[in-house]
This record gives C-alpha cells, structure tokens and sequence, in this order.
C-alpha cells in the first residue's frame, strides 16, 4: 500500500491504559496515556498519509468491534497488567482480522497479549530485569523498510532489561537486536507473515520510563505501521478450495471429508 493525504492508511492504535490511571509516576512521564504518545508519534513521521485514532482496553468491545477492524489497516498493540481481561471473543476477532489481511504491530509488553501468544503459538517468554538501564538497539537488517532512518544503534538512556531465551517460533526477519549493559542480548525488532497479514514486534517503550517520547523509538514504529500495511487490494480469508484435474483457476467451496463434491 502506498498511503497519501487522499487514500490515508487508517491505523488504531490500542492501548491497555491502566498504568496511566493509578500510578502517578507514569502518568507524569505519559499524562495524555501511552497511547496518546504512540499516536503522535506515528502522525509525527507519517503526517497526512496516515489516519490515527485510538482504542482503549475499558472500551466497549475493547474499541475493537468488528465494523472497526474491518475498516483497519494497521493496529498496534500494547498491554502489560490485563492481559487476562482481554476478551477472548474480541482476540479470536483481531486473530480473524491478522489472517485476512490487517497489519500488526506488537509493542514491548504485547509479548505476553494474548493476541500474540495465539499468532506464536509459543509461550512468548523471556528473561528481564525491571532496572533503569541502557540498551542499545542494533540494526541488523539496514536494507530493511522497518530500518530506513533509524542510526545504528538507538541508544535509549532508560529502559526495562528484556533478554533471551525468547520463546517464540523463528522470526521471518530479525531487523533489530538489543543489548544491554548485564551483558543480555535480545531479538527487539522482528517480523512475521501470518495467513495474509503481517506483524512487526517492537520491545522498546517500558511504561515507567519515557520511552515513546524517544525520537528514533518513534521513527521505527511509523517504519513498522507503513510496512505491515497490507499491499493486496481487498482483505481475504485463506480458504481451502477443491480443484477438479486441469482446472487452475476455479475453486470448488469444501465442506468437509463427507461432503466434498458439488452434487453431494
């Protein structure tokens, strides 16, 4: 997809906002919320060619219904204390989404949402260490759309510690990698294609420091949102088809084992 002011990339960016709400340390550091922050950030580097509104955990079906995801090019996440409260029912509707054709974009804690723990497939943990530390995000693949802009490395001046093993299925692409100042090492930028959608996690951007008022933190997640936007004309659900021999372009619907020929 190739956004403009005339045909914007329409992104949410989703956001568990509790933080914000009880402690007042974070709400210092992000006194619009988070979500606000990754919001502008977005607009920040991507300007008129992208249309951002938000979606909040204590929403009515989470701001996700199903008329506005389907009216979503991109959507980022970011969860860390309520991952349980997250409605299954809206999850299996955002998985639905991601296969058809919406981007993802996963940031830090999201690791552990269970949006993405249902795209890996895995456990999605990992090692980590609550501290004001400093990482160093290294870019691993320069060519890449996600890197473009992006110095090498990111110095971020206070971060929490996230370090390997990182339970997840081998990555499509490891566009960055981190490292930290215990000597730790972590894949933080990487992608995947998952059915027709595709989705970039992020690490960088802890609630108790002021991560997503970093310049280069910013500049990758725009990169992220323009590159997991889908470039296929319509959203579509992969399906299995049954084709008779010789015939290469028109799928027969199948509606299982028993009941898999037309005149069934």
């Amino acid at each position: 997809m190739n956004p403009t002011a005339e045909n914007p990339l329409r992104v949410v960016v989703w956001g568990e906002n509790r933080h914000e709400q009880v402690e007042p340390h974070v709400a210092a550091i992000y006194p619009d919320g988070m979500h606000a922050a990754i919001k502008s950030g977005i607009e920040e580097h991507l300007g008129d060619r992208v249309r951002v509104t938000t979606a909040l955990l204590d929403d009515p079906d989470h701001g996700l219904s199903e008329e506005r995801l389907a009216q979503t090019d991109v959507l980022t996440w970011w969860g860390h204390a309520a991952h349980a409260e997250v409605s299954d029912e809206v999850v299996e509707r955002v998985h639905r989404h991601v296969l058809d054709g919406m981007g993802l974009v996963v940031l830090h804690s999201g690791h552990w949402s269970k949006i993405f723990v249902k795209l890996m497939g895995t456990s999605c943990t990992l090692r980590w260490r609550s501290e004001n530390d400093r990482e160093l995000v290294w870019t691993i693949d320069p060519t890449h759309p996600i890197a473009q802009g992006v110095p090498h490395p990111i110095e971020i001046p206070q971060q929490e510690m996230y370090g390997e093993q990182f339970d997840i299925p081998r990555p499509d692409e490891i566009v960055f990698l981190s490292t930290f100042s215990g000597g730790e090492v972590f894949r933080s930028g990487i992608t995947y294609r998952r059915g027709n959608g595709k989705i970039f996690y992020f690490s960088p951007g802890d609630q108790d420091y002021p991560v997503y008022h970093h310049r280069d933190v910013r500049r990758v997640i725009a990169n992220g949102v323009l590159w997991a936007a889908s470039d296929r004309p319509a959203r579509e659900t992969p399906v299995l088809l049954r084709y008779e021999s010789g015939d290469f372009f028109t799928g027969h619907g199948y509606q299982g084992a028993m009941h898999n020929r037309d005149d069934a």
